[in-house]
């Protein structure tokens, strides 16, 4: 399994959500933490893509009630 670490553009770009709602998310523990590389912060890509697939499980849940 390849591990591709993503920085905050890309994440942001990805999830469709700026910086500060990102970090906002982070802080309640609703969004992964990042790993630090030097004084960059980045995401592991899996991560997110989990994150994403929670939401898109949640949405299907919401549907069947």
């Amino acid at each position: 399994m390849t591990k591709r670490l993503l920085r905050l553009e890309t994440v942001e770009n990805y999830i469709g959500l700026k910086k500060s709602k990102i970090y906002d998310m982070i802080s309640r523990g609703e969004f992964p933490r990042p790993v630090k590389l030097g004084s960059c912060n980045t995401w592991l890509e899996s991560e997110i893509e989990h994150w994403i697939a929670e939401r898109v499980a949640e949405r299907e849940a919401e549907a069947v009630i």
